[in-house]
């Protein structure tokens, strides 16, 4: 369990923050200025804070009662920097090698072999940084990360300097990280596609301040909450991938449900996690006909929630999940949405971006 209390003053910003997250992928999720990094620097010991205690496990980083601040070289963290901060004039294997190097002796080892495998860097061990593209020096910097026998990894935003392409090409290996490392991890995001793809608990904050904490699908599902702004909101759903079908698409099972998709590469039976944005969603009171939306979700309004500008965000409750749906002020006065009615989600095949669907090593029940 990672556990985090702290206060803090910068001038007219303060921070004032206590969460506690199970083992997994923790997002610190929000806005820059919202606290992120610095959480971060205080977990890292790049800075030391007015009043907090900082622990994982039985490990205690911080406690300012106790008078105790590890300095950054005794808290056994593994740290993955957004632009990897590799050794120029060493190769891969060597860079790896170096985190290994700092583990204790008796500390338990990952071991190299299957990190290499994991990360899919075997060809490129004997080149240099100078050498890899920036997606290639980001899994290094997860495999040195990983060697150095970390009691906590702490990754600041590492995908954030990656071209989308990139970004695609590393995400995989974030889930990889959360479904097969033990090692807790504290990702900082500002990415709702991130957050809703790696996460197993989401700390969203706002101003220096916990704004909510939960699971990725709770988090961004809520519509009175956007820690990014309302373009951002979006529902988390898990589905299971059941077909893939001739002309391209992918069939997911989603809670009986059946979803269609482009192609997702993954092994049928596979859990799928996916991010629906609320603007890609259209309602309807009635059953629709004629449409060339394939994925149409029966449901039942469970709240909404005026903003201060003409829109509303609707979530409705389906047998795949909850879904969000922004629309105008105007259409949900002319379709009665409230809560207790009867609506249909209308989503396009196409509309999910590819990042915004992930694996997950479990298959789902």
């Amino acid at each position: 369990m990672l556990r985090v209390d702290l206060a803090h003053g910068f001038g007219a910003f303060r921070l004032n923050v206590a969460f506690a997250a199970p083992p997994g992928m923790t997002v610190l999720f929000g806005r820059s200025g919202s606290g992120k990094t610095s959480i971060a620097n205080a977990v890292a010991g790049l800075m030391r804070p007015e009043r907090g205690r900082v622990s994982v496990g039985d490990w205690v980083l911080v406690d300012t009662d106790a008078g105790l601040c590890l300095p950054s070289h005794r808290r056994r963290l593994g740290y993955i920097f957004q632009e990897g901060r590799l050794f120029p004039h060493l190769t891969v294997r060597q860079n790896l090698a170096y985190g290994a190097w700092f583990a204790p002796k008796d500390a338990p080892r990952e071991d190299m072999g299957r990190v290499v495998e994991m990360l899919g860097i075997g060809p490129l061990l004997a080149r240099r940084p100078a050498g890899l593209s920036g997606g290639e020096r980001q899994r290094v910097a997860i495999g040195r990360a990983l060697l150095a026998a970390p009691r906590l990894i702490l990754a600041d935003e590492p995908l954030s300097a990656l071209d989308e392409e990139r970004k695609a090409e590393i995400l995989p290996y974030f889930e990889r990280l959360r479904d097969e490392v033990r090692v807790p991890i504290l990702f900082v995001s500002h990415s709702p596609t991130e957050v809703a793809r790696i996460a197993t608990t989401v700390v969203a904050l706002e101003a220096g301040r916990v704004s909510r904490i939960g699971t990725a699908a709770e988090v961004l599902g809520d519509p009175a909450l956007a820690p990014m702004g309302v373009r951002s909101a979006g529902a988390v759903i898990t589905a299971t991938l059941v077909r893939q079908h001739d002309d391209g698409l992918s069939e997911l099972d989603a809670g009986g449900i059946a979803l269609f998709l482009p192609r997702v590469e993954a092994a049928l039976g596979n859990a799928i996690r996916l991010r629906i944005a609320a603007h890609d969603v259209i309602l309807s009171r009635e059953v629709p006909k004629g449409l060339s939306a394939l994925n149409i979700l029966p449901g039942t309004v469970e709240a909404v929630h005026h903003g201060d500008g003409p829109g509303a965000m609707i979530r409705l409750t389906t047998p795949a999940g909850a879904v969000l749906a922004r629309v105008t002020r105007r259409s949900a006065d002319l379709l009665g949405l409230q809560p207790g009615v009867a609506a249909y989600a209308i989503i396009k095949s196409v509309a999910p971006a590819p990042d915004d669907v992930g694996a997950i090593k479990e298959a789902a029940e």
